[in-house]
């Protein structure tokens, strides 16, 4: 039995119930993958029928202002995301050249906002700004049914275990996996959902520590041996930690206090910036703090996030 089969057929009886693989919309599906980015699933879910009660679909979030999109990204933390994710809207519905057309995806579901400028290749959503190799792979597999793998940490790290044997594959590993794709993916029948399945399989299973005495791919796992012996050792930190900034002997870094001033804003509209200070950091000292809460303003006001109108400071 090949890989494909041996997953599906797992994936049929223990794959999860996500609103998103219950589509083929496009817009949908980017939702689901920008929402993931840096979020469980089960925080996802929350968010993810909220969004698209208010924004059904590309022109509707392409036409929200930065304010609208905050607001309703609050709780998701890295709220770039969510102007993003509102840009590359405008991006799609910019280049709109024909009428919405009404296409039946599956019974009883219909899609009726699927634009023209929408792309319909892998290649032409990476010219997107904002989309990346994977998000192009996921939505060229998921939503336009297209034979392509999109590699992330869950792929890597089931791949690269079952493919080479490798217990804790690095990035390097993806061009060997692209490689072997064919031994990953069907040519013909449901290629689309093998990827589903891996991450389903990364989720349950094969983890950073894996259970792979339960795996339903034990047997083929050239790994599973080395991990059931006990003798592998597990790494502390399987990704390098990015080096953020941080101001003198804050106890976290500027992200977090970020994220405090804009929920600060949104929660009380126009504010005074010397109010954002102590309302954000409890050890705030005016002299050796302010200029530290003004540079995170203006960086904050360049990204489109806020408007400061002299010493007032309101969503942008």
């Amino acid at each position: 039995m090949n890989l494909w089969t041996r997953l599906l057929r797992w994936y049929d009886k223990n794959g999860r119930d996500l609103p998103w693989r219950k589509t083929q919309d496009p817009y949908r599906i980017l939702v689901s993958e920008i929402m993931l980015q840096q979020t469980q699933v089960s925080r996802g879910l929350i968010f993810y029928d909220r969004w698209l009660k208010q924004f059904p679909d590309w022109r509707t979030l392409a036409k929200a202002t930065n304010a609208d999109v905050i607001k309703a990204w609050a709780g998701l933390g890295y709220n770039r995301r969510a102007l993003m994710l509102r840009d590359i809207a405008r991006q799609i519905v910019g280049t709109n050249r024909a009428k919405v057309c009404e296409e039946i995806v599956r019974p009883h579901e219909i899609v009726l906002h699927q634009i023209a400028g929408v792309p319909s290749t892998e290649a032409g959503w990476r010219e997107l700004k904002g989309i990346g190799p994977y998000t192009a792979a996921a939505i060229s597999a998921f939503a336009l049914r297209q034979r392509t793998l999109p590699i992330d940490t869950n792929i890597r790290r089931v791949l690269g275990r079952l493919l080479f044997g490798t217990t804790y594959p690095q990035p390097m590993t993806d061009d060997k996996i692209r490689k072997n794709v064919d031994l990953v993916l069907p040519k013909r029948g449901r290629f689309y959902d093998v990827p589903q399945a891996i991450f389903d399989l990364a989720t349950t299973h094969c983890a950073k520590v894996p259970t792979c005495a339960s795996c339903p791919m034990r047997t083929v796992c050239p790994t599973a041996t080395k991990f059931l012996s006990g003798r592998v050792r597990v790494p502390k930190q399987m990704v390098k930690k990015a080096v953020e900034s941080k101001h003198r002997d804050k106890r976290f870094p500027d992200r977090i206090y970020r994220g405090r001033i804009l929920k600060f804003v949104r929660e009380n509209g126009t504010v005074e910036i010397d109010e954002i200070g102590p309302a954000v950091d409890t050890g705030y000292d005016a002299t050796d703090d302010r200029d530290w809460i003004v540079a995170m303003v203006g960086r904050m006001e360049t990204d489109g996030m806020i408007r400061r109108t002299q010493e007032r400071i309101s969503l942008a």
